[in-house]
């Protein structure tokens, strides 16, 4: 399946440490190219080598990112970036991943066929396919949690007592 993410899934998935496991589950994982290059390009060189897709917006999703901004103003309006991810994801007719609740919010609102997804079902995805442990998942979130990433922590702790693991003592896992 086709995955469009915004900066800002990458950049939890890079702070998380799990940018690999990421890349091998059986998606292909792909950013507007735009985005890239002005949001991750200097500090995520490596993205593209591993497997994130680069595309390239069509004349029609770049007048609907800006459809999109000229609706949505002030504090709630996304990045225009972020709008570009999501006219994308309505370009290749697939998800968007994001974590950016402006975003999820617009999506909603303006484009409710577009499945929206976020870091918690990555995580929920790679523990599911045996690609990291709950404790692998608890010291990635505490990554995550300490370079300021603006998740539900809520739900991250109630994903992994779920788990039976706890950010505070990941050790504690009787699932593994």
């Amino acid at each position: 399946m086709l995955l469009i993410s915004d900066a800002n899934i990458l950049i939890d998935m890079a702070e998380g440490g799990v940018l690999e496991p990421m890349f091998r589950l059986p998606d292909t994982f792909a950013a507007p190219d735009v985005l890239f290059a002005e949001e991750l390009s200097d500090r995520h060189p490596e993205l593209p080598d591993l497997g994130l897709q680069l595309i390239t917006l069509h004349g029609d999703g770049i007048i609907e990112a800006f459809r999109l901004k000229q609706l949505v103003t002030g504090r709630d309006a996304p990045s225009q970036n972020d709008l570009f991810a999501l006219a994308l994801a309505r370009q290749e007719n697939c998800p968007l991943l994001t974590g950016d609740r402006r975003l999820r919010t617009v999506t909603t609102e303006h484009h409710p066929e577009i499945e929206v997804r976020g870091t918690l079902w990555l995580m929920e995805r790679m523990k599911g396919s045996r690609l990291i442990t709950a404790w692998d998942a608890a010291l990635a979130y505490g990554r995550m949690k300490r370079s300021g990433s603006r998740l539900p922590w809520p739900e991250v702790e109630r994903q992994l007592r779920v788990w039976g693991v706890t950010m505070a003592n990941p050790r504690e896992s009787r699932t593994g």
